[in-house]
């Protein structure tokens, strides 16, 4: 394991392809060790390409989901990508699952974590799994939980961009260029070909971040150049030697 480690935990098979594959590939890159948490496949509520299939069943679509995860996970240089198989529409865990994520946390020691917005009236498997990130977090930095192993520190919890930000009160306060990476999660995105919709949705986003990048780096006065970026919102306060 190198010196520097990451969390994804995303609620279906999906998401991390999507809100945050760009930070993944990037980071992997760097030699930051990112292990991927799918909670679920996304096999009841994300799977309508592959329900509308003549014979099509709940394991079939399990194993399309996964061999898509698995296939975009290569692409962005995921080596630990690990399956839940907790379910989807409702995601819920119990506190045996809930354990089981939280040994998973304190393994990989992150320093720093990803998961979905706080609010998402659209799919609430979303905004479950942050609630379950968080409940996580702060379980496995309790010295009284499994006395022995190591606990956690404060990993910065980053909130990826949502479907629908406006409906969804996500508010960016960091952008990444992800522009070096860009190819990298664009044949992750195309791994999903159960949600070939999205494609150029998310291309799109990742363009009008990089609009956001720049402008906010300095614009048209020298700002830096960025193509790609995606967004992210902070959780928790990020402690700092400098302001500049």
């Amino acid at each position: 394991m190198s010196e520097k480690t990451a969390l994804v935990l995303s609620a279906h098979s999906a998401d991390f392809v999507w809100r945050c594959g760009g930070a993944i590939a990037l980071h992997q890159e760097q030699g930051v060790d990112v292990t991927v948490v799918c909670l679920s496949y996304g096999e009841r509520g994300e799977s309508a390409k592959l329900w509308k299939q003549e014979g099509m069943t709940l394991e079939k679509v399990k194993a399309a989901r996964r061999r898509e995860a698995e296939q975009a996970a290569a692409a962005l240089g995921v080596s630990d990508l690990r399956f839940m198989d907790f379910g989807d529409y409702p995601l819920r865990l119990g506190k045996d699952e809930m354990f089981k994520l939280v040994d998973i946390i304190r393994e990989v020691q992150p320093d720093v974590m990803f998961s979905h917005s706080k609010w998402d009236p659209y799919n609430t498997d979303h905004m479950y799994a942050t609630q379950v990130a968080l409940e996580a977090r702060m379980i496995a930095q309790a010295w009284g939980h499994n006395p022995g192993q190591k606990v956690l520190g404060a990993p910065q919890l980053y909130l990826f961009e949502p479907h629908q930000t406006e409906q969804m009160e996500w508010k960016p306060d960091v952008f990444l260029d992800i522009t070096p990476v860009w190819k990298k999660k664009q044949s992750a995105i195309q791994a999903m070909q159960g949600q070939e919709h999205l494609w150029q949705f998310y291309e799109n986003v990742a363009e009008n971040r990089g609009n956001h990048f720049r402008r906010n780096s300095g614009g048209q006065s020298g700002g830096r150049d960025c193509r790609y970026a995606e967004g992210f919102q902070s959780v928790f306060p990020r402690t700092v030697d400098t302001l500049i």
